[in-house]
């Protein structure tokens, strides 16, 4: 079963009460952006609940998989995945766009020659692992494994 709601969940964090982002937009919830950067908190006086930002969150996830089947290499990289690995690059897809994921050629390519390894460790020299050490590496065990075993006990 699918475990990508909760990977983004932990991955993204969640805050019911809107926040200013790392990138300074006004967000909410797991990581959605409600308003143009720079603007002021107070424009936003609501709380989002937990399960409407999970529904919120797999409709976002749902559009990412079909801007994805759109892509013929992030297509052939997940039609050599099993679940654990289309769930990363769901999640990858999610933080860095369609069209960032769709940046890693080799990484890609090696997926869908089954070169999980070769793979993970082109996930892990790149600037997106220098961005996210911690999320790339969780990312890269998967990638490397085909197992979520790097997360048990860290999702819910």
């Amino acid at each position: 079963m699918s475990q990508i709601i909760s990977i983004l969940n932990f991955e993204e964090g969640f805050k019911a009460t809107p926040y200013i982002d790392t990138e300074g937009y006004p967000t909410v919830g797991t990581g959605f952006k409600i308003g143009p950067k720079g603007a002021a908190l107070s424009n936003y006086t609501f709380t989002l609940p937990k399960d409407a930002s999970d529904a919120w969150l797999e409709s976002f996830v749902n559009q990412t998989i079909a801007k994805m089947n759109a892509s013929p290499p992030i297509v052939a990289a997940l039609s050599k995945c099993n679940e654990p690995r289309r769930d990363i690059l769901i999640s990858m897809a999610f933080q860095m766009g369609v069209a960032g994921l769709a940046g890693f050629k080799n990484t890609l390519a090696m997926i869908a020659a089954g070169n999980f390894a070769g793979a993970s460790a082109g996930m892990l020299s790149s600037l997106w692992a220098k961005q996210t050490k911690n999320r790339a590496a969780r990312h890269a065990e998967v990638m490397r494994t085909g197992e979520m075993t790097v997360y048990a006990g860290l999702l819910q």
